[in-house]
């Protein structure tokens, strides 16, 4: 309990959002979710919390726009579902973060941006930059121009490297189930949540299962990795699920939500 209540004392947290959880059955955005998430940040900006953005969604909202119904595998057509979708993403955010007075701004990140000495610190400085200024930095990866050999693959992952890019002291993954369960609650009725996880070893990574959707990609596998990853750097995961009412608001507020991985 005492690594829940540190949670309190978070001063910058990434939260990274799902396209499951961003999306309706119909594949449209789904408009309450994207309220509840602008009302919850807007709330920890009044308490002068530093909060950093990471959105999947633009090839969801691409495939919506289009009207194209399965995930597509060719790259060069994730860059034009991609390029499509993130402007209504971007809009969409416009739109429920402005009622708050929250100024928006769109980062498009590839693994060579963090892997690059020069460019990991003009990403750096251009995100301390936008939270000096009271702006919320929303990351995604740049899908558009993102090929294998420059892919993160997963915004999990990327949300990990951009927690440590910028020292933030928590790292919140919201997803469609409550956390990591020891089998997957769909398939297994009695799969136990596990509330604290100190160490991601063997046993935790054959919990997960690699749940790929005709919108999404990754799955509670790529969660681990990032947690694990964020774990090495000496931050702390919480994976919960992001359509909890104040879900957020109660991670930070010390609350047993989803599953705490603890940082080393």
């Amino acid at each position: 309990m005492d690594s829940r209540i540190a949670l309190r004392k978070t001063k910058h947290v990434v939260i990274k959002i799902g396209s499951s959880i961003l999306m309706k059955k119909s594949g449209a955005f789904s408009v309450p979710f994207f309220r509840s998430l602008a009302k919850q940040i807007a709330s920890l900006m009044e308490r002068n919390l530093l909060v950093t953005l990471v959105s999947s969604g633009a090839i969801a909202g691409g495939m919506h726009r289009l009207n194209v119904k399965k995930r597509p595998h060719l790259i060069p057509e994730k860059q034009a579902l991609a390029a499509c979708g993130q402007t209504a993403l971007m809009h969409t955010y416009e739109k429920v973060f402005g009622r708050f007075g929250i100024h928006v701004a769109q980062i498009l990140l590839t693994r060579g941006d963090l892997e690059e000495k020069r460019r990991y610190l003009n990403a750096r400085q251009a995100i301390f930059e936008l939270l000096r200024l009271k702006v919320l930095p929303i990351i995604n990866e740049n899908d558009t121009v993102a090929v294998d050999e420059i892919q993160v693959g997963d915004n999990d992952n990327l949300s990990a490297l951009v927690t440590n890019l910028i020292e933030a002291d928590l790292l919140i993954l919201l997803t469609n189930i409550n956390g990591v369960y020891t089998a997957d609650p769909k398939l297994k009725q009695n799969a136990k949540l596990l509330r604290v996880i100190a160490d991601i070893d063997e046993a935790v990574h054959r919990f997960a299962s690699d749940t790929k959707t005709a919108t999404s990609i990754g799955g509670m596998i790529t969660k681990l990795q990032a947690a694990e990853m964020t774990s090495h750097f000496g931050i702390p995961t919480v994976i919960a699920k992001g359509s909890k009412k104040n879900i957020i608001l109660d991670i930070l507020n010390g609350k047993e939500c989803g599953t705490l991985v603890l940082a080393k």
